[in-house]
């Protein structure tokens, strides 16, 4: 990876925050919402309450119930649960279903559609970006998070130079794996060295190609197969398959079925799940979302 990464992980993954302060407030509960128990570290969504507990659920989709009171974290803020007034709907209540996205995060209320913010993703690549769409373009609707194409690192200069980002106008960059010392790594070093560069991300993905954040086991395959260099890399994998590998037509056709096989996060490498939830939180960070 080139570059400082500013996050060390999932928002979701245990102890992501301290509790250090003993004062709390008061915060009323909420589908969706993150939370921490600070006694345990475990965080996780807010999926129901019911009969003086809350129901949490991780990443892993793991759930675990804990007493409605003190003693929980709000984004590092010691806070103590509340319920919310009493009324005709009971969006917590065991009867509520939970929506999902494709990323796993909890769907949000159908609403007006929400005004692009300032702040954008790129992505190298078009299988990348296909990817990336169907994964998480439920949430970046949401939020209001334009993705754009980047055809090659080379063009990435030229892009920061032209968006100009500042505070609230924030850069995210996916790119294809980026090795250390390569003319490609040394281009991102300069954007992040630059004067704009505290409002830039730049993060990669470990894979040869995004075909390999997909699981294996969703092809067919017990591992992606090694390829011999001297031959490309895409065309090995469809011979290893069985598949076409004549023509560009084949690739994209052979790019297609395995895009199909996707459905959501549980199908994809947690390595690929993490680095684009960090691009998410970089680029809306200085943002209020508004319901």
């Amino acid at each position: 990876m080139t570059g400082v990464n500013r996050y060390s992980g999932d928002v979701l993954a245990s102890g992501w925050r301290q509790a250090h302060i003993t004062q709390s407030e008061d915060w009323v509960l909420e589908v969706g919402a993150v939370i921490e128990d600070a006694a345990t570290g475990y965080t996780g969504a807010v999926v129901r309450w019911e009969n003086g507990l809350v129901v949490l659920e991780d990443r892993s989709r793991k759930r675990r119930s804990f007493p409605i009171g003190p003693g929980f974290l709000v984004e590092g803020r010691p806070v103590a649960l509340k319920l919310p007034p009493r009324g005709p709907q009971k969006p917590g209540s065991m009867e509520s279903g939970v929506g999902r996205t494709a990323s796993g995060s909890i769907a949000a209320p159908i609403g007006r559609a929400r005004t692009a913010l300032p702040s954008r993703i790129y992505v190298e690549g078009r299988h990348d970006a296909e990817l990336v769409e169907k994964v998480w373009g439920d949430d970046l609707r949401h939020e209001g998070v334009v993705v754009e194409y980047l055809g090659g690192v080379d063009d990435l200069p030229a892009i920061v130079e032209e968006f100009a980002p500042t505070q609230g106008r924030r850069l995210g960059v996916l790119v294809d794996h980026l090795v250390p010392g390569s003319k490609e790594s040394r281009i991102v070093d300069e954007v992040l060295a630059g004067k704009a560069g505290e409002y830039v991300l730049v993060t990669g993905h470990p894979y040869i190609d995004i075909w390999q954040a997909v699981k294996p086991e969703r092809v067919g395959l017990d591992a992606w197969p090694q390829i011999p260099r001297s031959i490309e890399w895409k065309t090995g994998i469809c011979d290893a398959l069985g598949w076409p590998h004549d023509k560009q037509a084949d690739i994209a056709a052979a790019w297609q079925k395995i895009l199909a096989k996707v459905n959501g996060w549980s199908d994809l490498e947690r390595e690929l799940l993490t680095q684009v939830e960090l691009l998410i939180d970089f680029v809306t960070q200085d943002h209020v979302t508004e319901d």
